[in-house]
């Protein structure tokens, strides 16, 4: 059965490129981004990888680890990982898990049912601490991932989570937020947001980013 949002997602244990892992124990108190490729040497993820490698700062603030995915060998991972790191300029400085038993693909409903069964579907999964699947992005073969938007959605998640807020269409951080239509006490609202609001509708009030 596929994973849905809000999901616990399972745990294994599989080898990569940094040893055995068991996921629960790697991913610990952090966010996880996990994302799969569907064979080594291809080239649209081999400039996803050099991408997240370069972004590992970023991700790290937000107190994310990235573990990526491929059905091929520890030994296959390790001679990509050179390429990666000679055409896109950014040595691989995360794990990548070796699944050539599809454990973890199936686990997590990763085989793409219109292709040849040792592929992995172009997926990402973003985790958080208590191990609740929070978002899932496929992607055709043909479209690189954007991974600016990964870590704008994380920051969405990690907001709305510590505030009574949703963030608008094309919000990125420091923009201004909306209000939970739940909250109606005016009491409360001041409280929670001592920088006012403006009420579009009833429904829909807009307000300042509170952590900002």
């Amino acid at each position: 059965m596929a994973l849905r949002l809000g999901d616990q997602v399972p745990d294994f244990t599989q080898d990569s490129t940094e040893g055995t892992i068991n996921f629960y124990d790697w991913a610990g108190d952090n966010w996880v981004v996990l994302f799969s490729h569907p064979a080594d040497y291809t080239p649209v993820c081999t400039t996803e990888l050099g991408q997240v490698a370069k972004l590992q700062n970023q991700f790290a603030d937000r107190n994310v680890k990235t573990i990526g995915l491929s059905v091929d060998s520890v030994e296959d991972h390790n001679g990509w990982m050179g390429d990666i790191e000679e055409t896109q300029g950014h040595a691989v400085n995360f794990p990548m898990l070796a699944d050539s038993d599809r454990r973890v693909a199936d686990l997590y409903d990763m085989i793409h049912p219109n292709a040849n069964d040792t592929q992995t579907v172009r997926s990402v999964f973003v985790i958080d601490p208590n191990k609740k699947l929070r978002l899932t992005l496929t992607y055709p073969a043909s479209a690189g991932r954007n991974f600016a938007e990964i870590l704008r959605v994380i920051d969405s998640l990690q907001l709305t989570d510590k505030f009574s807020v949703s963030t608008p269409a094309n919000w990125n951080d420091g923009d201004d937020v909306i209000i939970s239509p739940k909250l109606t006490d005016p009491e409360i609202l001041a409280e929670k947001f001592p920088k006012g609001y403006t009420e579009l509708k009833p429904y829909l009030r807009v307000t300042p980013q509170p952590n900002k």
